[in-house]
């Protein structure tokens, strides 16, 4: 899987007029929307944009000849669009402090010029649970194997592969059901707080179809402690989809699906309490909010 694109070069044809254009073009957009609490608003541009921890930024990165390199930290990112006018996506983790933040994009000469940005606050929802101890902390047994997947899973987390040449990144939802929990509800059980909850998740029965939501490619499959059984799909620039909790698996890693086309079946395995999808969307590494790509 390859780490590298093409050096940006400003092609000697690229015309004042093409590039006036270009930002003309740029401008006509529909500008991607957040309300007062940063939640996503529909726009006619996926993902949409919300620039705060667990959103994404749409960072300008001007016209090339080549498509532009550009890194967050050491994590590269998505860029699209063309000679006239690209753009980075940036997938803002959770974990990320409100206030300045910054990109890099390598120069034509060979040097690096910064992009900043600003990562807005969000107050996501709490959840205080009471349940049994033992539930709580992992013995060693589980631990060790939960450290064994951990580093098995940063090796598939670190995938990036050429974008694909699609039009649009909308998502379809991987099942019909019910939103039944939303992106980055932070848990707290027994007044021990656990990560922030990093995906969606969709009540449906037993066995319902779980479809690709974006053509991709299948790069891992696996029964993992806390997400048990689990398809990953890389749809290129860093792009991941991370489907958990199976009663089955119909896809092996190299396999390429269609928008649409089934990988699997809901279930409960791993840790879940109940039959359920939880969905989970990676750019550059960061999970961020699935809605982000959806319509509605």
């Amino acid at each position: 899987m390859s780490h590298h694109l093409l050096s940006p070069l400003i092609h000697p044809t690229l015309t004042r007029r093409s590039a006036l254009m270009g930002a003309m073009a740029l401008l006509a957009l529909p500008a991607s929307r957040v309300d007062a609490a940063g939640a996503p608003q529909p726009s006619d541009v996926w993902p949409n944009a919300a620039q705060v921890p667990g959103g994404i930024a749409r960072l300008s990165l001007g016209p090339s000849a080549a498509r532009p390199v550009a890194h967050a930290g050491e994590a590269p990112l998505l860029v699209l669009g063309d000679v006239i006018e690209w753009t980075a996506l940036v997938g803002i983790p959770l974990a990320a402090k409100p206030g300045e933040a910054s990109i890099a994009v390598q120069t034509a000469q060979g040097g690096q010029r910064q992009i900043p940005y600003t990562v807005a606050p969000k107050r996501y929802l709490e959840q205080r649970l009471k349940v049994a101890p033992g539930t709580v902390d992992l013995s060693p047994e589980d631990q060790a194997r939960y450290e064994r997947e951990r580093a098995h899973l940063a090796t598939v987390m670190a995938t990036f592969s050429e974008p694909l040449p699609q039009t649009s990144l909308r998502m379809r939802v991987p099942v019909p059901g019910r939103r039944s929990s939303s992106f980055g509800l932070r848990r707290v059980f027994n007044g021990q707080s656990r990560n922030p909850h990093s995906g969606m998740d969709f009540a449906a029965a037993m066995g319902t179809p779980v479809a690709a939501p974006l053509p991709g490619r299948v790069i891992d499959t696996g029964d993992y402690f806390f997400n048990g059984s689990t398809v990953w799909l890389d749809h290129g620039g860093g792009l991941l989809s991370m489907l958990c909790h199976l009663s089955a698996i119909d896809v092996k890693p190299g396999d390429t699906l269609k928008t649409g086309e089934r990988l699997g079946a809901v279930g409960a395995t791993g840790r879940a309490t109940g039959p359920h999808l939880h969905w989970g969307v990676m750019l550059n590494r960061a999970m961020v909010d699935p809605a982000l790509f959806l319509a509605a």
